[in-house]
């Protein structure tokens, strides 16, 4: 079988909590893993008149900061790039956001510890 890196593994599973958390409030996720040029987006979702894009950051190690924390300028600029992309792509005309969510996992269990929702965390 082919295993995937545990920083791959803990990413894709943070993403599907992330989604399902969405889901929840309200949003619907319109693409996963969107790429354009060096960047990806992890999550795009629509609620209400905003276009939302978010990245998903997921640690079962608190001993480096907070998962929040994780997302630097550089990050934020591709990620804010490859969202002109898709906006120009898709011709969308509303409001847009940059979010992040940020889980906490349990090292051994897998279990989501924590969860927090940042709004318009860019800037």
């Amino acid at each position: 079988p082919n295993f995937m890196p545990k920083h791959l593994e803990t990413g894709k599973h943070g993403e599907d909590v992330a989604t399902q958390f969405l889901v929840e409030k309200g949003y619907e996720i319109i693409e996963r893993n969107y790429r354009a040029g060096k960047a990806e987006i992890d999550l795009i979702a629509q609620k209400g008149i905003f276009l939302v894009f978010i990245e998903v950051k997921s640690l079962t190690n608190l001993s480096f900061g907070m998962p929040e924390d994780a997302v630097t300028k550089r990050k934020a600029k591709l990620v804010m790039g490859a969202a002109e992309t898709y906006i120009y792509k898709v011709n969308w005309q509303k409001e847009i956001r940059f979010d992040i969510i940020a889980i906490v996992f349990d090292k051994t269990s897998g279990q989501t510890l924590e969860i927090e929702h940042f709004e318009d965390a860019f800037y």
